[in-house]
């Protein structure tokens, strides 16, 4: 059945992987403040300062909310206020846009993310473990989760809300676009012994599980299930791009170089590397997806298949 389908984000990264799934089998109505290259039926909107508004005649069957703020470490009260601002605002001003539709969707389903744990070590996370993330990035989309919930509640629809790890896909931006940068210039240092496991998920698993969730509700983890090492995520892409992998950094010394770094920040001098940054790459943190599995049919692919 073709769905009428309004998608925001759709110039990002996973919107972009989204927004070319589901524009050849459905309408696909695009919301944001620059149209994708291949949308025929755009809203411009930033939803960071303004309320959308839909003309009379629209009909929508589902939301995918895919606009957010990521991939960045605020360095300011500014820059960590952004993140409320078009995360957790700009999902109400979504929501407020959509309040004034005749008819309302039938379901909504909203991009979050497993930040929402505030985990940064940890094995088969599941939904059940409370959200205790504390950074400006995870607060804002704990609060948009809530309001997504209360609305549809209060509406009377369907909320299917994804949360997502690393997302592989091409050209991909954040810590594994660095990866891939600097490991196909010869470029990369690895760390020795750093046999971590993380999560991963392919934007197109995402991409193609979404229309089937018109009638589902829950929060639900998305992974590949595989949970590749930090190793074989660097074999997979030096394999790819032919390239060896020159400087090897003992862990021992990247550990010191933390604490060091640590006592910088005591001080108040820039640090560009502490303990926190050292346990993020170095420790195991993995999520389960059972939950996804069993109740929406999850099949998904290898992501390190994909790198290779």
């Amino acid at each position: 059945m073709v769905m009428n389908i309004l998608l925001t984000g759709a110039s990002g990264f996973l919107g972009n992987i989204i927004c070319n799934k589901l524009s050849g089998e459905n309408h696909l109505i695009t919301l944001g403040r620059n149209a994708p290259c291949n949308s025929t039926d755009h809203i411009i909107c930033d939803l960071g300062r303004q309320v959308p508004i839909f003309g009379s005649g629209v009909k929508i069957d589902m939301v995918v909310h895919a606009a957010g703020k990521a991939h960045i470490v605020p360095r300011s009260l500014e820059e960590a206020d952004n993140f409320y601002e078009v995360n957790y605002k700009g999902t109400l001003r979504l929501l407020e846009g959509l309040d004034a539709l005749p008819v309302k969707p039938r379901a909504i389903v909203f991009i979050s993310t497993v930040a929402v744990y505030g985990y940064d070590k940890g094995t088969d996370i599941d939904e059940g473990h409370k959200t205790n993330g504390n950074s400006p990035y995870a607060l804002s989309k704990i609060k948009a989760e809530a309001a997504l919930r209360e609305w549809a509640v209060k509406n009377n629809l369907n909320c299917t809300i994804l949360r997502l790890p690393l997302i592989a896909g091409a050209n991909p931006p954040g810590n594994l676009g660095k990866m891939i940068n600097t490991i196909s210039k010869s470029r990369y240092i690895r760390i020795s012994g750093n046999h971590a496991r993380k999560s991963m998920v392919l934007g197109e698993d995402v991409a193609r599980l979404i229309p089937s969730l018109c009638d589902r509700n829950g929060i639900f983890n998305l992974t590949d299930g595989e949970h590749p090492s930090f190793y074989a995520i660097e074999e997979a892409i030096r394999n790819k791009y032919k390239k060896n992998i020159y400087f090897i950094i003992p862990k021992w010394l990247l550990k010191g170089a933390a604490r060091l770094g640590d006592l910088c920040a005591r001080f108040g001098l820039p640090a560009l590397f502490t303990s926190e940054t050292f346990e993020k790459i170095t420790c195991t943190l993995t999520f389960s997806d059972d939950k996804a599995r069993k109740e929406l049919n999850w099949k998904p692919h290898s992501s390190l298949t994909f790198l290779q």
